[in-house]
């Protein structure tokens, strides 16, 4: 009989690989071959999805690479690369700058209200909606609220100037029949919040509730011939069937509306901005802009910047922590 050892010498007698390994290896070649399959049926869909994905690669990420500016002093003749290394001094000056606080409170309370008010508008919109049965009618009010979305922020800055302008606005004509003296509420920093919000969501309440009235096209019928049979009324219907089935909808909604709280819009707030009511207007982004191409300080504004979004990374990832366990749903596992 010939020996074991010598036959595995000799190479006839191999070990047996583990089925592990064995199953691994073929769930790498099968999925390589999966992949292949569909790069050949669907190649056009993947030639459709290379431009767009070409556009995040040349206009979000590339880009990223330049925030190394909030490191360092920059100067236009050297270049980015050849510009000195300071490290965290711009963070600081920042920090450091007396109006520091005030524009870290005039943005987050802005976006607080904004979202705070903002948020439940579009759901109530979309399940009143949902609720109307006379085809007519609710495709004029979807029309109506949904078309305000479509005009330009400086068109609606315009709109909102001219309507509360304290000589020729309709506000004016609204207090002199009352017998009031008109006031500049442009002008009055206690009044510049409530104007944006709520002008704000004039303008994107019967957009953000289409996305609401998607959800709700999707709930399984039974339930709502269950609810029928079970004698509930319309609001009974709306509060056991319609709300938990947008539950997740409006808590992925929520969470990316609290991971942009620091990044409110800069254009509105700068159009809206004038020297009576700045003490409620300027915000981060507006400092930002007046820092970075006006005072010609690129590497403060790239620094200021830079904190504010990792700031406002930090909340997205502790808010859709919180929805997870609180809910079962957020915007990643």
């Amino acid at each position: 009989m010939t020996p074991i050892n010598s036959l595995q010498g000799e190479g006839k007698l191999t070990r047996p690989t583990s089925p592990g390994k064995q199953g691994k290896g073929l769930t790498k070649t099968s999925a390589r071959q999966r992949a292949r399959r569909s790069l050949r049926r669907h190649w056009t869909l993947y030639a459709l999805m290379l431009v767009p994905l070409t556009h995040l690669l040349v206009f979000k990420y590339i880009p990223m690479a330049n925030g190394v500016i909030a490191f360092k002093d920059y100067n236009v003749i050297q270049g980015i690369w050849g510009s000195p290394w300071v490290g965290l001094r711009h963070f600081q000056a920042f920090l450091a700058n007396p109006t520091f606080w005030e524009l870290v409170q005039n943005t987050f309370l802005l976006s607080f209200y904004a979202v705070l008010a903002a948020f439940p508008i579009p759901i109530i919109l979309a399940l009143a909606l949902n609720e109307i049965r006379q085809g007519l009618f609710k495709r004029t009010v979807q029309m109506v609220t949904y078309a305000p979305y479509f005009i330009s922020t400086v068109v609606v800055v315009s709109m909102i100037i001219m309507i509360l302008s304290p000589k020729v606005g309709l506000t004016s004509h609204v207090f002199g029949f009352f017998g009031v003296d008109a006031v500049d509420l442009l002008a009055d920093p206690s009044y510049f919040r409530h104007i944006y919000v709520w002008s704000d969501i004039w303008q994107t309440a019967g957009y953000s509730a289409v996305i609401y009235l998607a959800s709700l096209a999707g709930v399984d019928q039974s339930l709502y011939e269950a609810a029928r049979v079970d004698g509930a009324s319309r609001l009974q219907k709306i509060w056991h069937v319609d709300l938990p089935s947008i539950m997740p909808t409006a808590v992925i909604v929520l969470i990316l509306a609290v991971g942009n709280i620091m990044a409110i819009g800069f254009e509105k707030a700068f159009l809206l901005q004038n020297p009576l009511n700045l003490s409620a207007s300027e915000i981060i982004a507006t400092y930002v802009y007046k820092t970075g191409l006006l005072n010609a300080d690129f590497s403060q504004a790239t620094a200021v910047g830079l904190l504010n979004s990792a700031v406002n990374l930090c909340l997205l990832v502790f808010v859709n922590v919180i929805a997870k366990r609180v809910t079962g749903s957020g915007v990643w596992s």
